[in-house]
């Protein structure tokens, strides 16, 4: 890989704010979604009637602290190294606003909303940009020197890389706060290659979340893991109660051993749907697909001629799927693509034959 990508601080580019489930909006609606990151068929029964118990006792505050026990029991961390929040997605707020940085960069292609966050709180913030070329891996030495804040993904989205844990830990420096954005972690089989629950990497930030595989998209909750000052820190630019009483009952479920179980199998599932989804996306590499691979996360990233006309054919064949111009380091020519069952994926795979372009002539 060069070690010389270069790195962007213009305001110009991307709509980051832009996201998936803006294909499923309105007229979207009864479209079959492949847009959504949000593991389909859920939240399970057991967890809707455990969120449920819990409107019983909405005249109270909330009262977080069995949730966050239970998030740091999960991981074998003291509470001090916990922060819950509204989903990840608050963290990158909270990080943007509390931290004082001078130098913040955000390795694309990945989740836009960090930058999104930073911008807002009037940072200048780099980009490190990943190339196609070297299938979006990153090498530390890509990363300025003097970069006191560094965000990445892993499993990263949109590019479904899953990048090793040693390679990010090696970013790690003195004075520098390293953001790994775990989201979609407990999809991988095995969590291999997570950070979440490591206390030896100096400065190191890991943000989780529990609306991916849990389906709690609509309820917001996540999770932040540090050291002891920097959680504080983050807990002053939180305001009071700032997660829900049913949010913090399913966290405090969501990490409990019977869900774990459930998670590391569904986890195994969608790796043999993804398995499948990549096998018939490649039966496509004479139209000119290409996935990148291999793919990790519960999505695949995919180049695909004439990306804009083909995901318009899609929604009139009824599938949404996400567009790829909104992240920085991707263009017009990408889509990303949710994993799905079986059935889902076949009937999709075929729609795609029909809203690929046909072939040139030769």
């Amino acid at each position: 890989m060069d070690t010389h990508i270069p790195t962007h601080t213009e305001a110009d580019g991307p709509d980051l704010r832009h996201h998936g489930d803006a294909e499923v909006r309105d007229s979207g609606s009864a479209l079959v979604d492949l847009a959504v990151n949000v593991r389909a068929d859920t939240p399970p029964a057991w967890l809707r009637e455990h969120v449920a118990a819990s409107l019983g006792s909405l005249a109270a505050y909330p009262d977080g602290r069995a949730a966050r026990a239970a998030v740091a029991a999960r991981h074998g961390l003291p509470v001090e190294r916990v922060l819950l929040t509204a989903g990840a997605a608050e963290a990158f707020v909270l990080l943007a606003r509390a931290l004082k940085v001078r130098r913040p960069v955000v390795v694309h292609p990945q989740f836009t909303e960090p930058e999104a966050a930073l911008r807002d709180a009037g940072h200048t913030v780099g980009r490190v940009l990943l190339r196609a070329a070297d299938g979006f891996r990153l090498d530390a030495g890509a990363v300025p020197e003097d970069a006191d804040l560094v965000v990445v993904g892993n499993p990263t989205n949109p590019t479904s890389v899953l990048h090793p844990a040693g390679v990010l830990a090696a970013l790690a420096r003195p004075g520098r706060t390293l953001v790994v954005d775990e989201a979609f972690m407990d999809a991988v089989p095995g969590e291999r290659e997570a950070l979440a629950g490591r206390t030896d990497v100096p400065g190191l930030v890991v943000l989780r979340s529990l609306t991916k595989t849990w389906g709690l998209a609509g309820l917001r909750i996540g999770y932040v893991l540090a050291d002891p000052e920097t959680i504080t820190e983050l807990e002053r630019a939180q305001p009071l109660w700032p997660v829900s009483t049913p949010a913090l009952a399913a966290a405090e479920v969501c990490v409990a051993p019977r869900a774990l179980a459930e998670a590391a199998h569904a986890a195994h599932r969608v790796a043999a749907d993804r398995d499948r989804l990549v096998t018939g996306l490649t039966a496509f590499a004479d139209a000119g697909v290409r996935v990148v691979g291999p793919a990790e996360g519960p999505f695949v990233l995919a180049a695909v001629p004439d990306a804009s006309a083909v995901r318009h054919r899609l929604r009139d064949l009824g599938y949404a799927v996400r567009r790829g111009d909104t992240f920085p380091g991707l263009g017009e020519g990408w889509l990303r693509l949710a994993v799905r069952d079986r059935t889902t994926t076949d009937a999709f795979l075929h729609a795609l034959q029909r809203a690929l372009p046909p072939p040139k002539p030769t």
